[in-house]
This record gives C-alpha cells, structure tokens and sequence, in this order.
C-alpha cells in the first residue's frame, strides 16, 4: 500500500509541475517521511520553520543514518553546503500552508523537487502528502 502512495504521489506532483519549472532545470528529487526525530535539531531543541525540518530530515538521513520507511536517498543533500542552502531555496520555491502545517505536524510524506543548473540548487517545492 506504501508503494501505491508514493507512486500516488509522484503522479500527482509531475502532472502539477509549477511553471518555474520551465525557467529552471530539475536536478532531483526525493520522497521522505518526516518522523519525530526531524522536529528536532541536533540539540533537541524544537524546529520552528519547515525549512529546518527539511534540512534536519536531509542530515539525519545523510550524515546521521536516520532513516525512516519512506525515506529515499538523494544526491544532493548530502553536500553540507547545499542542506544550508535550503531556507533560501525553499524561500525561491513554494510550499503551501497546508503543506507547511503537515512539515511542522510531522507523521507526513513528504515530495521535494530541487530546480536549478547544473550541481547548484536554486529553489525546492514542497507536496506533502498525510
């Protein structure tokens, strides 16, 4: 049944590209669950904007093996650099108030496009999915 969301998801989300798309490239992708432990930084304090949440996400994935059914691996937020670049590529992206709710609720799934040129990251959409 997971399989079939996820597949769900993605159709939902190609077939609703946003016109930035067409400015900018799309380098990647990833589906992720966002758990408990995403909520809260490295020092147990909790997260206030979705963009920690995401970024959170991507270093316990990358750097601490947090890893969540539903998780994907992603090649681009595995560079520290490009995980601190997320609350100004969320700001030139979009995510919706409901979507933003269901980052900062966590128990959701998350799907993040990441536009941009070439290996630079220039804006991230966010779909979220309960």
């Amino acid at each position: 049944m997971k399989q079939g969301l996820i597949g769900s998801i993605l159709a939902i989300v190609l077939l609703s590209a946003a016109p930035m798309a067409s400015a900018q490239d799309l380098i990647g992708s990833y589906v992720a669950y966002i758990g408990r432990e995403d909520l809260y930084n490295s020092k147990g304090q909790r997260l206030s904007e979705p963009w920690q949440v995401l970024r959170q996400d991507r270093a316990n994935v990358h750097k601490f093996g947090i890893v969540h059914g539903g998780d994907e691996w992603d090649p681009f937020f595995g560079d520290i650099d490009n995980r601190a670049a997320m609350e100004r590529m969320l700001r030139n992206g979009s995510i919706d108030a409901a979507a933003r709710r269901g980052v900062m609720q966590g128990g959701a799934t998350v799907f993040v496009r990441i536009y941009g040129n070439g290996n630079r990251g220039t804006a991230v959409q966010v779909t979220v999915v309960r």
